[in-house]
């Protein structure tokens, strides 16, 4: 009886120790970054918190695509936790290694 009880609570303790997918706005740069560069496959080197859409808040992200001329400079929206805008610009200075 007792491995049967074992044997069924196995998977809901697998599944309740998966990583779980971002939610609620985004609070840190770091956040805005990581979206930023998943949105355009580069790298992001600079991020500031703006005001957007008038009652909430968002990140300017500024993106260093290697190889290339441009980068992007992203908004990202921070309730929805996506790219807002995406804007050509000229390729940013890569960031500095401390």
């Amino acid at each position: 009886m007792k491995t049967l009880a074992a044997l069924l609570l196995a998977p809901a303790l697998v599944l309740s120790a998966a990583p779980r997918p971002k939610t609620g706005p985004v609070r840190t740069a770091k956040e805005a970054r990581a979206i930023a560069e998943q949105e355009t496959g580069g790298q992001a080197v600079r991020a500031r918190k703006i005001a957007l859409n008038g009652a909430s808040a968002g990140w300017e992200v500024e993106v260093r695509m290697s190889g290339e001329d441009r980068g992007w400079r992203c908004i990202v929206d921070a309730d929805s936790r996506s790219v807002f805008t995406k804007t050509r610009i000229p390729n940013p200075e890569a960031r500095k290694k401390r």
